[in-house]
């Protein structure tokens, strides 16, 4: 899903994939080199992110009426063609007024490789130290300063179900622990469901290993781990391994093969009971006309949001640095991110916005996000840089294959060593 910005400069497909962003049309006037033109670097190409990108251009073309928005999206795998072409660009001293990257520590080779400006300044004079949660201030600060405007928040941590299998066993409440899941997951196996959780391969097994994690340790440990505070050698990290080794026997075997929407495809066909995936799953699922979706906080999280979030930047050598912090005023902003997350599907960064106009999931994470308590998301950027995710996936989709706890446990503790905040 993820590429390693590095590793992407060298990548040969570069050409054609410049092509690509000359060929790129805006949907706005004024895509020309003028002074006033604002590039916007993404890869919401389609569908509910391009709904919401075309929400919060709107609000732009209002509030910026000086500047001109020019879409540079570059579309197709998942935003890692968008990274190849940025890498090259940013290497070439050409960057985009602004694009789009993970919030938190992501952004880490950027800062490290001082391609991108510190906007502290900006986050007091919009009044955003105080619209954001102070987690997600928190999460955003390095060394003092931030980097980016998140457009959006994504909850990570969502157990979904489909309410019709779930009855037929018997089942419902929602688990609030993990034994009680256990539980629930066996009494699936009893009547007969072959594959009470539906999985698929890369990111998606990293994010359900996240929420058991947060069950076995709690937020304050959780973060320990990506902060560089945390032991990845403990015996808790066991005991949480095999546990995850326990939850793989109740997905299916293919899951290596599977990516996120097959395995949502199981549960809306009724063979599947559950399947842990982030709240984007809402808008997809009633998308697809599916309705049949219960959802809850994975079994043992408790008050926790895992998040994550889209952001955009200020980079170094911007042509047009007043239309980007223009354009990033847009993004921070109380109509900004209405505009923005009522199409895409996700929710405000700021515990301002009215949650009037939303849909019941979005309202019910609206809610959540003012009160619970936050922790970041490894294989969504917001925990650890690409190289340190890169490293976690590699690790995780071995031990898909082999189960071998000892040697997941070995090769994460090892990836923290080389690539987390120690390493530094």
């Amino acid at each position: 899903m993820r590429l390693s910005r590095r590793m992407a400069v060298a990548a040969v497909a570069f050409g054609t994939l410049m092509a690509t962003v000359a060929c790129t049309s805006t949907d706005e006037p004024g895509t020309g080199t003028g002074a006033k033109d604002v590039e916007v670097f993404t890869w919401w190409a389609d569908g509910g992110e391009k709904a919401g990108l075309d929400g919060l251009v709107a609000v732009f073309g209002t509030d910026c009426k000086d500047f001109k928005f020019v879409n540079g999206a570059v579309a197709g795998g998942a935003g890692s063609n968008a990274k190849q072409v940025l890498a090259s660009r940013l290497q070439q001293g050409t960057p985009p007024d602004t694009f789009q990257a993970h919030a938190g520590a992501e952004l880490s080779d950027y800062i490290n490789d001082d391609q991108v400006e510190d906007l502290s300044a900006q986050y007091g004079e919009w009044g955003l130290t105080n619209a954001f949660p102070k987690g997600l201030i928190d999460n955003l600060t390095v060394a003092g300063k931030i980097y980016s405007v998140p457009a959006n928040i994504h909850r990570a941590n969502v157990l979904w179900g489909n309410k019709t299998v779930l009855a037929k066993a018997g089942i419902t409440k929602d688990a609030t622990t993990l034994d009680g899941f256990f539980a629930d997951l066996d009494k699936l196996k009893a009547a007969g469901v072959a594959t009470p959780l539906a999985l698929g391969k890369d990111w998606t097994q990293q994010m359900l290993f996240e929420a058991l994690l947060i069950s076995k340790l709690g937020p304050e440990k959780f973060n320990a781990l990506w902060n560089g505070t945390g032991d990845w050698t403990g015996t808790d990290l066991t005991a949480a391994i095999n546990d995850y080794k326990k939850l793989l026997t109740y997905t299916n075997k293919d899951r290596d093969t599977f990516d996120w929407t097959d395995a949502e495809k199981m549960l809306m066909d009724g063979k599947a009971a559950y399947q842990l995936m982030g709240d984007w799953e809402a808008a997809d699922l009633d998308a697809k006309g599916f309705k049949d979706y219960s959802y809850s906080v994975f079994p043992g999280n408790g008050n926790v949001f895992q998040w994550l979030a889209d952001s955009f930047v200020l980079p170094k050598g911007a042509k047009n640095p007043d239309g980007t912090k223009c354009w990033l005023k847009t993004v921070g902003s109380a109509a900004g991110q209405a505009e923005f997350n009522k199409k895409k599907g996700s929710i405000p960064a700021r515990t301002d916005v009215p949650a009037d106009g939303f849909p019941a999931y979005q309202q019910a994470a609206m809610n959540d996000w003012k009160t619970a308590t936050q922790v970041p998301s490894c294989p969504h950027g917001s925990a650890c840089a690409q190289t340190w995710q890169g490293a976690v996936g590699s690790a995780q989709g071995k031990f898909s294959t082999d189960g071998d706890v000892a040697a997941l446990q070995a090769a994460l503790a090892s990836a923290a060593a080389e690539f987390g905040p120690k390493a530094k």
